[in-house]
């Protein structure tokens, strides 16, 4: 039973736990509500709900390194969260007890990082101290989590973009590089993500069959810490059979052909490459357009501002190639099933349990992407006939 001392102007609700040690709950102004809340105490302990507060007295940082000793997560993801919490996370809040974690701390964590980083960024952060603090829950040392529900400034961006067969041909064109120019293609008329195109081996193309195959074990290409190795794709069903195009598979047999290495989109000197160099020596360029050059004239000291590209989609990410293929399939009325599979998610309840993707819905993919490429190919013009006028016989 939990009862009420009176000390030092202040009303301390006091119980004794089952091993029998006496412990403070919580310090009142007034005794009516110390005593309501030592009420509240000898129900929690009869529904065996009562929280030692000894358990809260941990801080934010020993709880991470107790957290990170059991929870469970791939390399790639473990590298972000230890970014997160060493940068952000333990600098602000870890010399604090989980029991005196206040919502208003966990905002003004937020509104210092709007202010400094991008809303997504801001919400990965908020997600990674959301499940630290949400795990605390479950062990029962605090009784709810801060920071959940926070809203992040931004966090609604507009909608991601998308392009059309033709502006997929152009950002290919401005490409350096005829492999880059595939990837590119590859990216928009498969739907895989970077990490399962810059990893993508020999071993798993079969241009015979047709088919790329995203492999369990070495499906993706990673980089942690600056260091490129293959492992699993994103999720489970990540892992799927991609049915190409008959285009497609003449480009992939023209890359397969350019190189000996067994990565078949690999940098120049034929090892992986890396999206942030990727990005900045082709992405970038080719989508944001390059200003014109100024050529000065030594004899009459003028200038003339000569090359220079135009914007295609400025802004637009190698990842909204994703976005684009989703978006085609969608135009082209392709069940929900064939595009989830295709793109390796998972249609949620019932949806996923009863709907199957069939043979004809990959055929129904296959022709429309080849129309989309064929209708970006430029025309080319017929022979003309020739006719031939025999004389009349002597």
């Amino acid at each position: 039973m939990a009862w009420v001392e009176h000390r030092y102007g202040t009303f301390r609700v006091r119980l004794r736990l089952p091993d029998g040690t006496v412990v403070t709950d919580s310090s009142h102004p007034d005794r009516p509500t110390a005593l309501v809340r030592a009420r509240e105490i000898d129900v929690e302990l009869a529904r065996d709900r009562f929280l030692d507060p000894r358990d809260g007295q941990i801080t934010l940082t020993d709880w991470v390194q107790l957290w990170q000793a059991t929870h469970h997560a791939g390399p790639a993801t473990w590298a972000a969260y230890r970014s997160h919490l060493r940068l952000h996370i333990l600098p602000a809040l870890g010399h604090l007890q989980l029991s005196r974690i206040r919502r208003q701390h966990v905002k003004a964590l937020v509104s210092h990082l709007a202010d400094r980083l991008a809303a997504r960024s801001t919400r990965d952060v908020l997600t990674v101290l959301s499940l630290v603090m949400n795990e605390a829950v479950e062990d029962r040392r605090i009784s709810h989590n801060p920071a959940r529900r926070i809203r992040i400034p931004g966090q609604h961006p507009g909608e991601r973009p998308h392009a059309t067969p033709a502006e997929v041909g152009q950002i290919a064109a401005r490409l350096p590089r005829r492999t880059d120019q595939i990837l590119v293609l590859t990216a928009a008329y498969t739907g895989l993500r970077w990490g399962e195109l810059a990893g993508l081996q020999r071993t798993n193309l079969n241009l015979p069959n047709a088919d790329l195959y995203v492999h369990p074990d070495t499906g993706a290409l990673h980089e942690i810490s600056g260091t490129l190795y293959l492992g699993s794709p994103k999720t489970r069903d990540s892992v799927r059979h991609v049915a190409l195009p008959p285009f497609l598979v003449e480009l992939l047999d023209e890359v397969c052909g350019s190189h000996p290495h067994d990565t078949i989109f690999c940098g120049a000197r034929g090892h992986f490459q890396r999206r942030s160099n990727f990005a900045r020596r082709a992405w970038r360029p080719a989508l944001d357009g390059t200003p014109p050059n100024r050529d000065a004239n030594r004899d009459n000291h003028s200038s003339n501002r000569t090359g220079g590209t135009a914007p295609i989609i400025a802004g637009m990410h190698f990842h909204d190639l994703r976005h684009t293929h989703k978006t085609w399939l969608i135009e082209d009325g392709i069940p929900e099933i064939a595009q989830a599979r295709r793109l390796g998610h998972r249609l949620p309840g019932v949806r996923g349990i009863y709907s199957h993707a069939t043979s004809a819905m990959d055929q129904a993919i296959i022709d429309a992407l080849q129309r989309r490429w064929t209708a970006t190919q430029p025309v080319q013009p017929t022979p003309p006939t020739l006719t031939v006028v025999r004389s009349p016989a002597a």
